[in-house]
């Protein structure tokens, strides 16, 4: 399990590693007004009036919010 220091909000992205997949998750505490999409290999957070994009690495991913987890998951990549 590695960090990635980018910030969602003030919530820490964080990266974590598994055998088959990558799973990036920021608590950003927001369960009403918030919604994410991934576009090519961005994923887009909209929290009220403010956007925030980060790239995602080549393959399939899938994102969504639940209890005001930010979840990205991701299909892992052979290098």
């Amino acid at each position: 399990m590695t960090d990635q220091q980018q910030l969602v909000g003030d919530a820490p992205l964080r990266r974590y590693e598994y055998d088959d997949a990558v799973v990036l998750a920021a608590d950003i505490g927001i369960t009403g007004d918030a919604t994410v999409d991934v576009v090519d290999d961005t994923a887009i957070v909209v929290v009220g009036d403010e956007q925030y994009d980060f790239d995602l690495p080549s393959g399939d991913a899938r994102a969504f919010i639940r209890n005001g987890v930010l979840t990205v998951e991701m299909s892992e990549v052979s290098h």
